[in-house]
């Protein structure tokens, strides 16, 4: 028998704060020091340069810091969804523009950022647009062989949408 068998410290433990229609997320606390993502209108900025900047001289240096800079600054922190609809459209228009290695690109990412990358690559499956499914299916498959089924299981289980 065991000899902690008068032990009562387990019944103090709520099971019901664990409850799913009781959730809460973290970031209904305090909206203001909420994270609200890249500045969209200087960032399309930025990409419409590195474009003009690519058409002239054929660079992929440009796209690949592009995508650095929408991966790292996503707006999963953020409750105001037109933030997140405008980052994730500026995200799907830098990789159906983006023509270098793709391979190369994707292994200088850190895990985090391919998760971002397959956040926002499912997230232009939800809106297609001409021609942008069989790029991103593409740019999937590179992912996928990137990040295994762990990216895709993280992705899909993370509460923070982008």
């Amino acid at each position: 028998m065991a000899k902690n068998t008068s032990s009562s410290k387990f019944r103090k433990v709520d099971v019901d704060q664990f409850d799913e229609d009781r959730y809460k997320d973290d970031e209904e606390s305090d909206i203001s020091s909420v994270d609200q993502g890249p500045s969209i209108q200087v960032t399309e900025e930025d990409i419409n340069r590195q474009m003009r900047v690519r058409n002239l001289n054929k660079s992929t240096d440009k796209f690949q810091e592009a995508l650095l800079h929408v991966l790292q600054n996503a707006p999963s922190n953020s409750k105001n969804q037109a933030v997140k609809d405008r980052a994730a459209a500026l995200a799907v228009r830098v990789l159906t523009n983006y023509k270098g290695d793709m391979d190369q690109c994707i292994k200088s990412l850190d895990n985090k950022a391919v998760d971002t990358l397959m956040k926002y690559i499912y997230r232009g499956f939800e809106t297609p647009t001409e021609n942008s499914s069989a790029i991103l299916l593409t740019w999937h498959q590179k992912t996928f062989a990137a990040g295994g089924l762990g990216s895709i299981m993280r992705v899909m289980t993370d509460r923070k949408r982008v």
